[in-house]
């Protein structure tokens, strides 16, 4: 079990903010002082800055927020692994990224229950961002992400390779020509939700391109990657998407590929568990197990 005081060290570091940190631990703010004051004693180093009324971490204090993460997640894991070991159920929580989650966890499922009949799984389901937080509060053990994230502050092993690419309706006047990321600024652009791992890269290709999504119209933003291929399969707008998500609709020729000169864009889809876990053996086991 950690140290009370680390429970207080990590509110702080995520508020950066002494009074929100003892409501939210419904202490008060000179115990919150205290509790910071005794690791700072007791690691012989400052911890926090404060400076024009802003609070910031110092280099130390944010290696041991770091660690001290890792901690409290493998913490968490430990007590259930301990409340397992009379039983004959094992639990498995991790998380996915919406592509991640509707293409690819599907069939991982189905291997799980051949391979454990026994296993509870919960697959939560998230944006990259968000499935950050869960590992950081250790909700689930590792998660597969599609997106970006700081490959510093995670363990990660790259599960596949993705082609991304963009797709409209065979009808729109876009298919079957050799075209350049200018001549889509016309057409509605169908986007995920801010936060996804989709929109990011999609961001990231306009920005390589000296483009943004500002230089578009007309926009839709949508979470629901049917939703969306089915906007884009009536010709009410493009889209760009991992391969894998439209498959059946390219062999079907309800969708056509955006032939865009010079455009070849494969993104990672990668697992990621908290860095300098105690259990990073046994999550690659159940990365070669899933892959």
């Amino acid at each position: 079990m950690l140290d009370f005081r680390v429970y207080t060290f990590l509110e702080l570091c995520k508020t950066l903010n002494y009074t929100k940190t003892a409501e939210n631990l419904f202490i008060t703010q000179p115990a919150v002082t205290q509790h910071i004051k005794y690791l700072e004693e007791f690691y012989n180093c400052k911890l926090f800055n404060y400076s024009n009324r802003v609070l910031t971490l110092t280099e130390q204090g944010n290696y041991l927020f770091k660690y001290f993460l890792t901690m409290n997640s493998d913490e968490i894991k430990i007590k259930d692994d301990v409340l397992e070991i009379d039983s004959a159920e094992r639990n498995l929580n991790f998380g996915a990224t919406l592509t991640i989650g509707e293409y690819i966890i599907p069939d991982m499922l189905l291997k799980l229950a051949k391979l454990y009949p026994n296993i509870n799984v919960k697959v939560i389901i998230k944006d990259t961002k968000e499935l950050l937080k869960e590992l950081q509060n250790g909700n689930i053990e590792f998660a597969l992400v599609e997106g970006f994230f700081e490959k510093t502050e995670y363990e990660s092993i790259i599960y596949s390779k993705e082609n991304f690419i963009g797709v409209c309706s065979p009808k729109n006047n876009l298919a079957k020509k050799n075209i350049g990321f200018e001549d889509l600024l016309n057409e509605r652009i169908i986007i995920r939700e801010e936060g996804s791992g989709s929109r990011d890269i999609f961001e990231k290709i306009l920005y390589d391109n000296n483009l943004s999504l500002k230089n578009f119209d007309k926009k839709y933003e949508l979470a629901n990657i049917k939703a969306i291929k089915e906007l884009v399969k009536e010709d009410r707008g493009i889209t760009f998407i991992y391969e894998r998500a439209v498959k059946k609709e390219l062999e079907n020729k309800e969708l056509v590929r955006i032939g865009l000169k010079n455009f070849k864009a494969k993104r990672e889809f990668n697992f990621i568990f908290m860095k300098n876990s105690i259990h990073r053996d046994e999550y690659k086991k159940w990365f070669e197990i899933l892959k």
